[in-house]
């Protein structure tokens, strides 16, 4: 019996400790964090956090400030990662080299997705970031400088472009001849379809074999497994409404049509009676204009401080005659968007366009409708003293021809005669003639009377 009572409970003593084993495993298996589950979620990307920066259209100062403000909120908002998706033709190589160190600066790790192409200033920008991942059908290169007007750039230009396309792909630890061979022409690379002449352009392939891409994925899903951030949070980045008007404003091609608008809509206004359309379609272009560069960070408060004085000049002209006013108001309005110009050789382009729009404009203008009408007809003195109104200047004494009279003082060859009852100033023909003589008014011209002696 006591033998009985000593049994019977160990069996299920050992069942509890084996129920509280089962239990502790089932439980730190669900609730406990598993080693292995988590190398896998960090090879993977969880909990990590991933910028998206897209790189389209052309390269310019407005894609700069949009660079510039993204980043900082990638690095502000503790980003693990950056992914720049490019598709660009290329643009200007000032903005590009702003770009490029805005890259390089980054702490973060920074990855190019090549959609499209990276051309020009697009691959300049691509070699600053510590990845390149190309789409099967991406290119990347042909990096050669050009001028707006489509002819190779001076040496001096193409030299430090060179430099820094060389630059760039050394501190990303690739191959320079291949950065050297997308700038400059002379460089035979027959092997990559690059002869002596040709830009070198690299195509997926190619750019993974010398080095150049660290490989070919069709889509961002396929990128972030390559780079082992499938499961990090996307930030995806947009342009604002008023960094595109920054970005389309700051084009070249933009900036000569607006400043365009401006001169003429202006010139045409002071030939129109009151103010109306083409008033505000010039103050309007010209508001784009600055609004667009200062948005882009081209512009600053100096720039709109001295294009206020130029206007405040402009309006004082019409009260203080002279011409002085006027022109320091042109020249302090000209020089305020020089200030707000990226590139000086393009906007001195865009202002002799303007000029030479305005110019135009005016002559046609003031040969057609004159100075009869506009702001013209408060400042120009139309009155005229003409006879027919009355007005004379003199008093053209024809009656006096064939009178006789006498000299008052000596003719030398002027001087006073006695005309009837008149001390009239005369003239004589040439010779000299004493006072108290008889002389013969013989001719009259205005207010000049000529006598003869008699």
């Amino acid at each position: 019996m006591n033998r009985c009572i000593k049994e019977v409970p160990s069996l299920p003593k050992k069942r509890l400790i084996l129920y509280i084993a089962i239990f502790a495993t089932l439980f730190l298996s669900v609730f406990s964090p598993n080693t292995g589950e988590v190398a896998h979620a960090d090879e993977q990307g969880g909990g990590k956090l991933i910028y998206v920066i897209p790189i389209e259209n052309d390269v310019e100062r407005g894609l700069e400030a949009f660079l510039s403000r993204t980043t900082k909120e990638a690095v502000e908002a503790g980003a693990d990662h950056i992914i720049f998706e490019i598709n660009t033709p290329g643009g200007s190589v000032q903005a590009a080299d702003n770009i490029g160190t805005i890259i390089a600066d980054l702490d973060i790790p920074t990855t190019s997705f090549i959609i499209s192409q990276a051309l020009s200033a697009g691959s300049y920008i691509a070699l600053h970031t510590d990845n390149i991942y190309m789409t099967p059908r991406a290119t990347m290169g042909a990096s050669g400088v050009i001028n707006s007007d489509g002819t190779a750039a001076d040496k001096k230009a193409q030299s430090a472009w060179l430099k820094a396309m060389t630059s760039a792909a050394e501190a990303g630890g690739r191959d320079p001849l291949y950065a050297a061979a997308m700038a400059d022409s002379s460089i035979d690379l027959p092997e990559l379809d690059a002869p002596e002449g040709e830009f070198l352009t690299l195509t997926p392939q190619e750019a993974v074999e010398v080095g150049y891409a660290e490989g070919i994925v069709s889509h961002r899903t396929e990128l972030l497994h390559e780079l082992g951030l499938s499961n990090a949070t996307i930030i995806q980045t947009e342009t604002t409404l008023a960094e595109n008007i920054a970005r389309f404003i700051t084009n070249p091609i933009v900036i000569s049509i607006l400043l365009s608008l401006a001169g003429l809509g202006l010139i045409v206004e002071l030939y129109s009676p009151g103010f109306g359309v083409p008033g505000s379609i010039g103050i309007i272009s010209l508001v784009l204009f600055f609004y667009g560069h200062v948005v882009a960070g081209l512009a600053g408060m100096e720039a709109i401080i001295i294009l206020v004085i130029g206007i405040a000049l402009l309006i004082a002209e019409f009260f203080v005659p002279g011409g002085i006013l006027g022109l320091l108001g042109v020249g302090a309005i000209i020089g305020s968007i020089f200030m707000s110009g990226a590139n000086i050789g393009h906007m001195t382009i865009s202002v002799a366009i303007a000029l030479l729009v305005v110019i135009i404009a005016s002559v046609i203008l003031f040969r057609r409708v004159g100075l009869d009408k506009g702001v013209f007809r408060h400042v120009i003195l139309r009155d005229r003293t003409t006879t027919e109104l009355g007005y004379v200047s003199n008093e053209n004494r024809l009656e006096l021809i064939g009178m006789v009279g006498v000299t008052a003082t000596a003719l030398r060859p002027s001087g006073v005669a006695i005309l009837g009852k008149d001390r009239v100033d005369v003239v004589s023909e040439g010779s000299f003639i004493q006072a108290n003589v008889p002389i013969k008014v013989v001719k009259v011209e205005g207010a000049r009377i000529l006598v003869r002696e008699l």
